[in-house]
């Protein structure tokens, strides 16, 4: 005997809200994002399209070019347009010249007939093309290998000189007792106050004069392996970390060295990353205090080679923006590979409001 189960209907699903603060919360930051993407994205367009199409107006947001076609009884490829006549027919034509405000036309299937058309009948034929040899005549232009090396150089040692050097005098000024560490510390946190403009000539003097490391790789690395920057990214970290453990350590026979190597090293990874990547970046993309201690093209780096194609009488944007590109590569990947690293640094710093 089976047994009839009454089954309630089923209530009716709450429907879900719209919270609209996140919604136009979420649309600014995306508008803000396509903003910021915009240059990124005219520079990589830019570094496809042929020189004349650069300033082309109105602008295109990809590399197109107009199309050309040959024509017998023509010693040169003649553009193609799309005439539309009174009567509403549209035909495919090519230009021989323009005579004012028309121009001298001819189909291509009867090239013999000439045919005056008024400029404003006319639309331009256009086709999307990429125009990737501009990579390699930037590359060949310059001694961008040369550049490449140099920056590579440069960058890497200076980002490794610097993170030691302001590590361990972080380690001094957080963890370290001493007379006069905190007015010291000031001192050395107002050398940010000075624009770097000012230095200039003394360092540049320093450097050439005296230390006759002039068009040299001392040149380039050492004078900014010193940031009171750096120093006070890492001593705020430091200062975060408990000092039990410091204690522990000294009990057990620890020299500073030891505790700064052993336990404070070790515990700042995410820090030193996102430090790195601010040194890394910074070194990559200087130019002033290069272009100021370096004389020969031995010794340049990627930001003066850019410079390169900027002459007296014009720029060309195409290449120079097909150079940037290959410059921005490496900054880029390394970014991409440590972004994990560096979200997570400036969140354990003083820059993310701790």
């Amino acid at each position: 005997m089976s047994t009839a189960i009454n089954r309630k209907p089923s209530d009716p699903q709450p429907q879900r809200r719209i919270n609209w603060r996140h919604f136009f919360l979420h649309s600014a930051l995306i508008a803000g994002s396509l903003v910021m993407l915009l240059p990124f994205w005219w520079m990589l367009i830019t570094s496809l399209k042929l020189e004349g199409e650069v300033f082309t107006f109105p602008p295109s947001l990809l590399p197109y070019q107009d199309v050309y076609t040959t024509v017998e009884g023509h010693d040169r490829d003649l553009q193609l347009f799309d005439v539309t006549f009174e009567d509403g027919t549209v035909l495919e034509m090519a230009q021989i010249r323009r005579r004012g405000r028309e121009a001298e036309m001819i189909v291509t299937s009867n090239p013999e007939e000439i045919i005056m058309v008024g400029i404003d009948q006319r639309e331009p034929q256009r086709q999307l093309a990429f125009e990737w040899r501009n990579y390699v005549d930037a590359w060949n232009s310059q001694p961008f290998d040369r550049y490449y090396i140099n920056s590579v150089v440069v960058a890497v040692s200076a980002t490794v000189i610097q993170l030691a050097i302001a590590s361990l005098a972080a380690f001094a000024f957080a963890r370290l007792r001493f007379a006069g560490r905190d007015t010291l510390f000031t001192l050395y946190l107002a050398t940010l106050m000075i624009p770097f403009p000012v230095l200039l000539i003394p360092n540049f003097i320093m450097v050439t004069r005296y230390l006759g490391w002039y068009d040299t790789y001392a040149a380039l690395i050492l004078p900014p392996a010193f940031s009171a920057f750096s120093t006070f990214l890492l001593r705020q970290h430091y200062m975060n970390l408990p000092r039990e453990m410091d204690d522990a350590a000294r009990i057990d026979g620890a020299s500073s060295f030891r505790i700064w190597w052993s336990i404070v090293l070790p515990m700042s990874k995410t820090t030193f990353a996102a430090l790195a990547i601010f040194i890394f970046l910074g070194s990559w993309n200087s130019f002033l205090w290069p272009l100021v201690v370096t004389n020969s093209a031995e010794m340049r780096t990627v930001p003066i080679g850019l410079s390169a194609f900027q002459g007296q009488f014009g720029t060309k944007w195409h290449l120079l923006m097909a150079a940037a590109v290959v410059a921005m590569a490496p900054v880029l990947t390394i970014y991409a590979f440590a972004q994990k690293w560096f979200i997570k640094g400036i969140a354990l710093t003083g820059i993310g409001g701790r």
